[in-house]
């Protein structure tokens, strides 16, 4: 805006006026500081044509101000208040206001402006409203354009809805018999239809908001780059409920990592890791921002929530939050919001936004933009939804992003990984031109002669000439920073070797080059640490699939109910889907029921061939739901945990023929090796010989001297192998892996 009007001012002759118009107050604020900022306008001169109320902008309109900065509110009625023709309005984020009354009110008052608008979203729901109203198009700069020119980062989209299962079949019949009960009038009975198709309700349990809130925690001290963050919810209460739920989280994990620290056993690199994260823990800042509204302290109450000292730190804060959280040495990185800063409000250092709201259109768009600014080291913004808004940013993104070519600039978490897997191979493969074998490198164990030998021999082939060096680093650098942008996904696990490799070759020869460590501290500083223990992703479903709680079917309903069924095929799809989700649940956890599945499969191999009957089917289904029911209790009757269960089947399928004291002696045995394995799975162990050496001897230890002598040699060695397999495949880090959930 302020390029365009100076621009008019030097090149077209006249006595221009310019009115700026936005349609909410923290924009109005922002754009007068901007033109003052800029010289455009003094300071004094901003102040004094800056609209106060709507008799003021009458007396601005009426004058002869080069700017005046105005809400659209303050055209209260269609006066016309000046028809010179010499007036150009700049409508800054042109979508809904100035589609209805207000805007009518503005052209009445000024009849012969010149209307120009900016907006980064310009349509609603598929109509070209705003061609309608400002006329086509001037100038169209788009997401694309914008990540290809470098003006904005690439976001990434990463869908992490936690399940809610539906414990109460009865749920509907429940609320019919209170609606029943309530004898509610066609009025109240319509608001109240109205209500329960909300999401509200859902998006605001108490249960649900101590999963999110957790896995908050988790992600955000999971991240590569270390940006600054926003939550959104839904409304004020539950913004408040999810500050003071993440802090407590917060607290949980600063009170974990301390316990931690005390360990006298910690090896040097586990114990930096714990001190850099536990830097983070105690040093970052958090706040609710929200704006005021009558009887908040009333409302929150009735909430169980504290709202007074929240609004006092926002309205007294010095330097105000806004700032604090711009500045990005100011240690306030974590803001829960529901409606305000979501438009008109940049912090380039904020790098994910968490959505736990349903939002649409220019809404969902705006506030996604929170996170694409450039900022140094920042390769993009993550976007993790908690609300399930895919198919609402697909629709918005369809509207208002998509390129000339129609790419979508929101890309989901496996072509960021895919990038990174191109950039190591990329980078392994220019190495090995300069006979550099990175995968022989890594075969080598850490610390050891050899290895630094061949870490030494690698700088001497990298280091030189020039041109040599300067495509190696950025190789590196590439490699680096998106796989910070990948964490805290466990997909990066399978690059963390790799690229510590790269990174330890580039360290050395930047140290070669310049000895001083601060300048290496200072590069390495917006790469961060590149094996940490921040990759501590919880396991959220990227896709929910039909769930059917099968421990609660009354299987005699079900099958006179598939009697009377019209639709035998939809009800079959039903139970067959129920029994898929549920057994790759169970199997995910015990890979030894791989059977029921076999079974599964036969089944439906065996009806699709046309051996039996769709009613035949269904019973064989039945059967297979009831045994599955009984699989899922069985670790409850064999007391023991869902881990220890899968260690137990391990060992006893197959196995020799046990008495009743040698199962219990296995059982033994299942629990013994679980506690001491857990203690051996240190960061990256996967990546490391001698972690995996250890766990393959404590494997082997424990079973030699737990198991009954029945089993023989050869079944030993089976078994050892099995569990170690199971380990590796199981737990890519502690407490991280298909049991997290769980612990």
């Amino acid at each position: 805006m302020v390029f365009f009007a100076q621009k008019v001012l030097r090149k077209v002759a006249g006595n221009w006026t310019f009115v700026v118009v936005t349609d909410r107050v923290e924009l109005d604020d922002q754009i007068a500081k901007t033109f003052k900022a800029t010289g455009a306008v003094s300071e004094a001169e901003g102040d004094e044509c800056h609209a106060a109320s709507g008799a003021h902008l009458r007396e601005l309109l009426r004058g002869n101000h080069r700017y005046v900065f105005t809400l659209i509110h303050k055209f209260q009625t269609p006066e016309m208040l000046c028809d010179r023709p010499d007036v150009i309005v700049l409508t800054d984020e042109a979508h809904r206001s100035q589609y209805d009354t207000l805007a009518l009110n503005m052209r009445a008052a000024l009849p012969r402006a010149l209307f120009l608008a900016f907006t980064g979203t310009p349509l609603i729901a598929g109509e070209e409203r705003t061609k309608d109203v400002f006329g086509d198009y001037v100038s169209i700069y788009d997401f694309q354009q914008s990540v290809e020119d470098g003006a904005t980062v690439p976001l990434f989209y990463e869908n992490r809805t936690p399940e809610l299962q539906l414990v109460n079949p009865d749920l509907n019949e429940d609320i019919y018999n209170l609606i029943e009960t309530a004898e509610l009038d066609p009025e109240q009975e319509a608001k109240l239809e109205r209500e329960l198709g909300r999401q509200y309700h859902i998006l605001t349990r108490d249960d649900r908001l101590e999963t999110v809130a957790k896995d908050i925690v988790r992600h955000f001290l999971g991240r590569g780059f270390v940006g600054k963050a926003m939550v959104v919810s839904i409304d004020k209460a539950t913004a408040l409920k999810m500050h003071d739920k993440v802090r407590k989280y917060w607290a949980a994990e600063l009170e974990r990592a301390q316990k931690e620290l005390g360990h006298y056993d910690l090896t040097a690199e586990r114990k930096a890791e714990l001190l850099d994260r536990l830097k983070v823990l105690q040093t970052t800042d958090m706040a609710l921002i929200v704006s005021p509204g009558q009887n908040e302290i009333e409302q929150m109450k009735k909430h169980g929530l504290d709202i007074v000292p929240h609004r006092k730190r926002m309205n007294e804060s010095q330097p105000p939050l806004d700032e604090k959280y711009k500045d990005t040495d100011d240690p306030l990185r974590i803001v829960f919001l529901c409606a305000m800063w979501l438009t008109g409000f940049d912090a380039p250092s904020c790098s994910t936004v968490y959505l736990d709201k349903p939002m649409r259109n220019h809404t969902l768009m705006q506030t996604i933009a929170r996170a694409n600014r450039v900022f140094p080291g920042k390769h993009s913004g993550m976007i993790v939804d908690y609300a399930n808004v895919f198919a609402s940013l697909e629709k918005a993104l369809a509207i208002y992003g998509a390129g000339k070519d129609g790419k979508n600039p929101v890309k989901d978490k496996a072509k960021l990984v895919a990038d990174l897997r191109r950039a190591v191979d990329t980078a392994t493969t220019f190495c090995a031109t300069r006979q550099v074998i990175l995968p022989a490198i890594e075969q080598l164990p850490i610390g050891s002669l050899e290895r630094l030998q061949r870490i030494d021999d690698a700088v001497n082939a990298l280091i030189s000439p020039d041109p040599l060096r300067r495509e190696f680093f950025g190789h590196e650098r590439l490699v680096s920073t998106l796989y910070g942008a990948v964490k805290p996904d466990p997909a990066a696990l399978e690059f963390a070797g790799r690229v510590a490799s790269i990174a330890a070759i580039a360290d050395a020869i930047r140290t070669k080059l310049n000895p001083n460590p601060a300048d290496i501290t200072e590069i390495m500083g917006d790469i961060g640490k590149l094996l940490d223990a921040s990759i501590t992703g919880v396991d959220m479903p990227a896709k929910p699939a039909p769930v059917m709680d099968l421990s609660k079917i009354d299987f005699a309903a079900l099958r006179a109910r598939f009697k009377e069924s019209k639709h035998k095929n939809t009800d079959l799809e039903v139970l067959k889907a129920a029994i898929r989700a549920q057994l790759e649940k169970l199997i995910r956890l015990n890979h030894t029921r791989a059977d029921f599945a076999e079974k599964f499969e036969e089944l439906i191999e065996s009806y699709n061939q046309g051996s039996q009957s769709i009613g035949e089917l269904f019973e064989e289904l039945l059967k297979l739901s009831r045994n599955l029911s009984d699989e899922q209790q069985r670790h409850v009757r064999e007391n023991m945990t869902e881990e220890e269960l899968v260690i137990f089947d391990i060992l006893t399928r197959p196995a020799p023929e046990l008495s009743a004291d040698e199962r219990a002696e296995v059982k033994k045995v299942a629990r013994e090796l679980l506690n001491k394995m857990k203690m051996l799975l240190v960061l990256n162990w996967r990546q490391k010989s001698t972690a995996r050496s250890q766990l393959k001897l404590t494997i082997e230890d424990v079973l030699d001297t737990g198991l009954p002598r029945t089993y023989t040699p050869e079944l030993y060695r089976q078994k050892c192998s099995a569990l170690f397999e199971h380990v590796y495949e199981s737990y890519p880090e502690r407490d991280v892996g298909v049991y997290a959930p769980l612990i």
